[in-house]
């Protein structure tokens, strides 16, 4: 066989089977009018003879943090081409065979309202082996239904009835497309430790106390000693057996196990991200987070179990009861989804509690970085630009990938609504739902009108980083509408962030004591989205003129934020000054001032004392939760003040559990165990700032064809990286102690960069400008540097 190519699509997921075999989960998440089809690729799984391709296919419905909406429906075609030039189609038409699954329940409800799936598998009755080509199906199988609609046109756009919601596409134009990323790579995890045993006593039936929590259902009887392997078990009737394992670090993936049980034995099994042990003072079950539990009900003897939709995973447990008799679990394990990167991260630093940070910023992008990019798996798995977005720099700089950065600009874009603001955790159904709630004032989440801000950045930052406007064309015209439709909501002189109607403003959870106090900070913002990102994209684009009238409104904007918030007396923005006698207290936030320092927006360029509160952080300075810190650092290391991002490393970011316990970067600076706490954000900032403050590399023109090194190590004996460009990676080591260091570079062919450094430093290469105590020098691409540095 030559090859055997093809495409593969399910409304709302998909499992590949080839003669038994898995072979890939999907589609990608994406906005139901503009599906993704898998590609297929089989040729070494097809056999000589018969075989056997098959799907095992979930339909959500509505409502998922993956998955806002759609139609039940299934889409497959495969070309095989023969050695001898012959070829063979395979399509899905009414030729298929299709069987309900009766070992899932129909129509289950769901876990919480961003999880459709709630889990219950009954292996009893399962069709084992229908998908093996000797596999009788005894006439319970019946022929798929094939549905009135164009095979180039999405599931949304079929005859198929919404019985739910009575919603139709039929005036919709929908477009199924091709997957634009590689296909998620998938890797075994069996390296497990059962931490505790634990006996349960059960004064409710269990199935009533995971389906409503009730209160005062069971009780722990003892702890069971757990240290022999294989895991053996004697079981009764009237008991539980809770049994937690832990994985080395947090990953996202499928959990599994294999269990030897009789028949009827009823396995829950829940999942955390952080868990405090019964022995420790925890609680002994683990169903103490929206509902985080999949139920399999055994055959009897071996049974073999993998959860259908992925979870976000550190601690595992299994609750096994229902029968009497002994049970052993065989195997216990995860598999892992991970994206398929182009590049090896290279990051070396000589500090060991930096690198430390480094490393669980990597397993944090690894967890929240697959088909879409997320805030964590834990709780939403649904996109978000502003606090989110900041992961693209380490995408494009860390491993220098541009497709999966470039997908999330699309399917993000495509959340605008027709006011003109986005559904900022497109596509998902989180911001759906809150229209609905916004309209009875059931809750103070709406789309939010600053992550539409950060997603201009979002853009602009892709622009400059790969030089390709290509995959912007689609979104440009929706950065213009969200434009008009800020400029259409100024009151009073400025952007307001109450009473807005649907949308909402939320800048940061910890900075701010109350909503008017994000004013300042979202203003600011704005206006540095409209003169620093927006207008460029639009001179980019040849519609200067639309560039023109943004950097026209910021200046408007501007005069009334320093009228309204500057302090010149303290030389900073006070955030509540418009109300600080009412409170008698004057607040300060750390977003606001940074942002002032990295876009020179304060009155005279007087950045000073903004500096200095940055770097002393006085009580009143409300401070930014983590995901949000690349502001405060950012700024910190545009002014040069490498020590004060060091001592921020050692005295903050290093005390964070999630760094320890989970090899990943915790949401907030607080998490709890056994709660709704996300241990795998996007707070990996410090690893940006590794890049773009500690090594100081910055492209300055689009794709990097001008960049300019200016490094600040700080107390740093060793800091090597490579900084990837679409020319190859710009590789960056310096090393020893400040008087007799050694800087070693290598710039890619094609790009021309500007090394900074103190004037004081004697070097033979071409100067080009000497400004303040800096001086400014010519780093020829395709060339290596080497130079021994005494002031750097």
């Amino acid at each position: 066989m030559a090859s055997a190519l093809g495409w593969i699509v399910g409304d709302s997921r998909y499992l590949l089977h080839i003669n038994g075999k898995r072979v890939q989960w999907g589609p990608p998440p994406a906005d139901p009018r503009f599906t993704e089809a898998d590609p297929v690729d089989v040729a070494d799984l097809l056999t000589e003879g018969e075989n056997v391709l098959g799907a095992t296919v979930l339909y959500y419905g509505y409502g998922d943090g993956t998955w806002p909406l759609g139609k039940p429906g299934f889409l497959f075609n495969l070309k095989i081409t023969y050695n001898d030039g012959t070829e063979e189609m395979v399509i899905s038409d009414n030729s298929w065979k299709c069987h309900v699954a009766r070992s899932w329940k129909p129509g289950q409800y769901k876990r919480w309202y961003l999880r459709a799936l709630q889990e219950e598998f009954d292996a009893r009755k399962y069709p084992y082996g229908w998908n093996a080509p000797d596999y009788k199906d005894a006439g319970a199988w019946v022929h798929a239904e094939q549905l009135t609609g164009s095979a180039s046109s999405t599931a949304t756009s079929t005859n198929s009835s919404d019985y739910l919601y009575d919603s139709s596409s039929a005036h919709t134009i929908t477009e199924l497309r091709k997957r634009t990323i590689p296909m998620i790579k998938e890797s075994i995890i069996e390296d497990v430790e059962l931490t505790e045993a634990v006996e349960i006593h059960w004064k409710r039936p269990p199935e009533e106390y995971f389906e409503m929590i009730v209160p005062d259902a069971w009780e722990v009887k003892r702890q069971l000693p757990h240290d022999a392997v294989p895991w053996e078990f004697e079981l009764n009737e009237s008991l539980g057996i809770a049994l937690t394992f832990r994985l080395k670090e947090q990953v996202v993936g499928w959990p599994f196990f294999s269990i030897t049980a009789p028949k009827g034995t009823i396995v829950e099994l829940m999942i955390q991200e952080g868990h405090r042990l019964h022995r420790e003072g925890g609680p002994a079950m683990m169903n103490n987070h929206h509902h985080s539990w999949s139920r399999f009900t055994c055959v009897g003897g071996e049974n073999n179990f993998e959860t259908y939709d992925f979870e976000s995973i550190k601690w595992i447990q299994l609750h096994i009861h229902g029968a009497a008799g002994r049970f052993k679990i065989n195997r216990m394990g995860a598999r892992r989804r991970m994206y398929d990167w182009p590049n090896v991260p290279m990051v070396k630093v000589s500090d060991a509690n930096l690198q430390k940070i480094i490393g669980a910023c990597l397993n944090t992008t690894y967890n929240n970085s697959l088909d879409t990019i997320v805030d964590g798996m834990g709780r939403e798995r649904q996109q978000y630009s502003g606090d989110i977005g900041h992961m693209l720099h380490v995408h494009y700089r860390v491993f220098g990938e541009q497709k999966l950065p470039s997908r999330y600009l699309n399917t993000y874009s495509q959340g605008l609504t027709h006011d003109g603001f986005f559904l900022d955790t497109w596509p998902a159904y989180d911001r759906l739902n809150r229209l609905a709630q916004r309209q009875l004032d059931l809750t103070k989440w709406g789309p939010l009108l600053d992550h539409g801000v950060g997603f201009n950045f979002d853009c602009y930052h892709h622009y400059l980083y790969t030089g390709d406007l290509s995959e912007l064309e689609e979104v440009w015209p929706r950065l213009k509408r969200f434009f008009y439709y800020l400029k259409s909501i100024v009151r009073d002189g400025m952007l307001p962030v109450e009473d807005i109607g649907i949308p909402a403003v939320w800048i940061d959870h910890d900075a701010y004591k109350m909503q008017r106090h994000k004013q300042c900070a979202f203003n600011l913002y704005a206006i540095a989205m409209m003169k620093f990102a927006f207008s460029p994209l639009a001179e980019a684009f040849n519609e200067g003129e639309i560039g023109r009238e943004a950097i026209d409104l910021a200046e408007k904007l501007e005069v009334k934020v320093v009228a309204a918030f500057w302090d010149s007396s303290r030389g900073v923005y006070v955030c509540n000054r418009p109300w600080e006698k009412e409170e008698d207290e004057a607040r300060l936030c750390d977003r606001s001032l940074a942002t002032a320092i990295l876009f020179d927006l304060f009155p005279n360029n007087n950045f000073e004392k903004a500096l200095e509160v940055l770097i002393r952080k006085p009580e009143n300075l409300g401070l930014s939760y983590p995901p949000n810190t690349n502001w405060y650092l950012w700024a910190l290391g545009k002014k040069g003040k490498t020590d004060a991002i060091l001592n921020d490393f050692s005295t903050r970011w290093i005390k964070l559990d999630s760094i320890h316990q989970n090899n990943t970067m915790q949401e907030m600076w607080r998490v709890l165990p056994d709660s709704g706490s996300q241990w795998s954000h996007a707070a990996i900032a410090p690893l940006i700032s590794v890049f773009s403050d500690l090594a100081g590399i910055q492209p300055l023109k689009p794709g990097y064809k001008s960049f300019r090194i200016q490094p600040n190590p700080g107390a740093l004996e060793l800091l090597e990286l490579s900084n990837y460009t679409p020319a190859g990676p710009i590789e960056f080591s310096l090393s020893g102690k400040k008087g007799k260091r050694k800087l070693a570079l290598k710039i890619p062919e094609g790009l021309s960069g500007e090394l900074v450094l103190d004037e004081r430093e004697k070097l033979k290469l071409r100067e080009l400008y000497h400004r303040d105590d800096k001086k400014t020098y010519e780093l020829p691409g395709g060339q290596e540097v080497t130079l021994t540095l005494k002031h750097t």
